[in-house]
């Protein structure tokens, strides 16, 4: 049956196609293209068919991976491309493999359990490489991505959402506890258990979810919500203001990315609130933190500057390279617990700040030529506010901390018009199984 707002062209609704796999686009889909029929330009509308019968129509299929001959189902046109569910592996690639979760495809959470974890690395890195090439417009080389020692059972914060009057398609049970269907802004699976969350958060999960079906039983919930678990030290905290404590080997900050954590060393200790921002693979911290901090260090800046600080963890991590180092925060409860982080951690010469990150280089009396920023903003990047003053200011050094790539190369085009050079792109498999990545670029002032 079609929808009342599918776009009829070129594909029916729910038309099945055949078509190759050639390559896997930045958010984990696969892509590959489809000759379209002469006859397709009456009643096309709006498609660019010359485009599309020049180069082929691109048509975008989640799970297929990159090499594999495909059979999906159209679901949405739009006026450039398709998009389509996977139906069946016609011609598989040797990289496919055997998701661990039985919820793999249909749960929105994980894009790469079907493909080898070399491969991720792999394809990683390529997005990397594509993203500078279209949206900064140059080509650098990437470093390969490192790996994080652990593939599943990493992640140390999960949020699950929970809708009420909704019951499970499949079951007609209660409304399911889980995350977003893949595909879907509203639909949520039901998810029992998180293969990429810690053993300690899906323990406690089991428990969570038993007191929300009770809720649930009894009326309690006029709404539905989404719940919080955190883990840390094997403990796991539901609660949004609990504390957290963190420790993070220091003995590994001083080296680079492929160095082995050490079995003893004093440890560098981080508390803030479980609803703040912290990054929620802990097992490749300490070798993701300790680049930051030698990239900073490496032109031999005096000072540092750290935007967007949250509790202080590059701040903290990186004081002993550096006379003084400034922090600033927007939230003012993760400034206070960065205060209290330097004074447990015997650390002095760090500062900490509440205000935008736009208003830190009006005030500051570090001199511009020994001075590093690190910046590790929100999805969205940096905004132009912040950028004019940083390269009004022009620090020696910036490293940029992303966990959206795009964004970040988007950004860079600004830093190199700003007279900055790209001296290091460094990708970090913070969230294996899935297609986010965490990405370190260095620049250098020279002009």
């Amino acid at each position: 049956m079609t929808r009342k707002s599918f776009k009829a062209q070129p594909f029916a609704y729910h038309q099945e196609i055949e078509l190759e796999i050639t390559t896997l686009t930045n958010h984990g889909v696969g892509l590959g293209r489809v000759a379209l029929a002469d006859d397709l330009a009456l009643g096309a509308g709006d498609l660019d068919l010359p485009a599309a019968k020049a180069a082929g129509w691109v048509v975008m299929v989640a799970f297929a991976l990159a090499g594999e001959r495909v059979r999906a189902r159209i679901f949405r046109n739009h006026s450039n491309y398709s998009e389509a569910d996977l139906v069946a592996v016609l011609t598989p690639s040797p990289h496919r493999i055997a998701a661990r979760c039985p919820l793999f495809g249909r749960c929105g959470g994980c894009q790469y359990q079907h493909l080898a974890y070399t491969e991720q690395l792999r394809w990683k890195r390529q997005q990397v490489r594509e993203l500078l090439q279209h949206l900064a417009g140059i080509e650098f080389a990437v470093a390969p991505v490192v790996a994080s020692p652990q593939q599943f059972g990493y992640r140390s914060k999960i949020t699950p959402h929970f809708q009420t009057g909704k019951r499970m398609p499949e079951t007609g049970r209660e409304p399911a506890i889980g995350f977003l269907r893949q595909g879907s802004r509203y639909e949520i699976v039901d998810v029992p258990r998180c293969e990429i969350a810690m053993d300690a958060i899906n323990r406690r999960l089991t428990e969570v979810r038993a007191d929300v079906r009770a809720n649930l039983a009894a009326g309690a919930y006029q709404r539905g919500a989404t719940l919080l678990l955190r883990a840390a030290g094997g403990v796991v905290t539901t609660d949004y203001e609990g504390v957290i404590t963190e420790e993070i080997p220091v003995a590994v900050l001083a080296d680079g990315p492929g160095s082995a954590a050490p079995t003893t060393g004093t440890p560098l200790r981080l508390r803030f609130l479980a609803r703040d921002f912290f990054q929620n693979n802990p097992f490749i911290l300490p070798a993701f933190v300790g680049y930051v901090c030698a990239e900073a260090a490496a032109g031999g800046a005096c000072h540092l500057v750290d935007a967007y600080c949250g509790s202080g963890l590059f701040a903290l991590a990186a004081a002993a390279r550096f006379e003084h180092v400034v922090g600033v925060e927007i939230s003012e409860t993760s400034v206070a617990f960065a205060r209290e982080n330097a004074a447990a951690n015997g650390i002095a010469n760090a500062t900490f700040l509440a205000g935008a990150a736009a208003a830190i280089f009006a005030g500051l009396t570090f001199p511009p030529g020994d001075t590093a920023v690190v910046i590790d903003p929100p999805r969205q990047g940096c905004d132009m506010a912040f950028l004019r003053q940083l390269f009004a200011f022009g620090p020696q050094a910036v490293v940029y901390v992303s966990c959206d790539p795009a964004t970040q190369m988007r950004d860079l085009r600004d830093f190199l018009a700003a007279g900055y050079a790209l001296t290091a792109v460094q990708p970090f498999d913070l969230f294996p199984q899935t297609r986010h990545l965490e990405c370190v670029i260095t620049l250098r002032k020279t002009a």
